[in-house]
């Protein structure tokens, strides 16, 4: 549909295909020939304002010489429901990246997470994050625990860069006070929130529990906004067995209105910061 915002999946695939025809030291108008097609497609297609057939998709990966038959199958999968808004990322065939998360965490300008009972991600320390891993019941073993340990720190590399992201997070009083991985790996993870929360582009709330009821109540999520503003935010709230991916205008808005009720009612930064070391001290 003209005008209509691309779906998250196919700015994924055009990314990649972009990622792949780079890589293999192709041009846009190198891309254009093989398919058979004026450059301006290549163009749409890698700015995901156009869709591509699974017959050109295939033609041009093996262009790009990309011939990891997993990664040409995903592509595949990506190219047949890219124009469906909203899906779930089933845990077992995300693992050890979560890839797509991964995906919007370096895309996005503007990350907005609540979280209820835990620390967010991105603010996690090593010893925390193992604890949280492997917490819950899983056929996981203790290489596939560190993989995803490894995994979820380097993504906190995306607050390093020359551009990092606005990050906004609100933690629920109860994710300061539950001793994940014991009394010492909680301290630590404290200093780090402290550490982080002087990060210049991170903002950290708490709300306290004396706030009561709140809209909150309903369980964490995490709310990516990007630069391009052709792009659409996108919810992510991770469960059990996955995460589900929301991106309708409809969704994404009632999200932002929660948020910005959360905010309201946490704690100031900087009382949230008196908070945050209050409780490191009762530890």
């Amino acid at each position: 549909m003209a005008g209509a915002r691309p779906t998250v999946r196919r700015r994924r695939l055009a990314a990649k295909l972009v990622e792949f025809r780079e890589q293999a030291g192709r041009s846009p108008q190198d891309a254009a020939e093989r398919i058979g097609c004026h450059r301006t497609k290549i163009n749409k297609i890698e700015n995901a304002r156009l869709g591509i057939s699974l017959g050109e998709l295939r033609d041009l990966l093996r262009f790009y010489e990309v011939d990891d038959p997993a990664m040409v199958d995903d592509m595949v999968a990506l190219a047949q429901r890219s124009r469906e808004p909203g899906w779930v990322q089933r845990a077992g065939l995300a693992r050890p990246s979560f890839t797509d998360f991964i995906d919007y965490e370096g895309a996005a300008d503007y990350i907005r997470s609540y979280q209820s009972n835990l620390i967010a991600g991105l603010l996690q320390t090593p010893d925390y994050a193992r604890a949280v891993l492997s917490a819950a019941p899983s056929t996981l073993g203790g290489e596939d625990i560190e993989a995803l340990v490894e995994s979820r720190i380097k993504r906190q590399e995306v607050l390093e860069r020359a551009d990092p992201p606005r990050l906004c997070v609100i933690e629920g009083e109860a994710a300061l006070r539950l001793p994940v991985g014991g009394r010492q790996a909680m301290r630590k993870q404290l200093d780090h929130l402290e550490t982080m929360a002087g990060h210049p582009s991170v903002e950290v709330q708490v709300i306290p529990d004396r706030a009561g009821a709140h809209a909150g109540l309903f369980g964490s999520f995490v709310l990516f906004g990007f630069p391009n503003p052709a792009y659409s935010d996108v919810v992510c709230m991770e469960h059990r067995t996955g995460t589900l991916y929301m991106e309708t205008q409809e969704e994404t808005a009632d999200y932002t209105l929660i948020f910005d009720s959360l905010r309201s009612i946490a704690l100031s930064p900087g009382d949230s910061l008196d908070m945050i070391a209050q409780v490191r001290q009762d530890l």
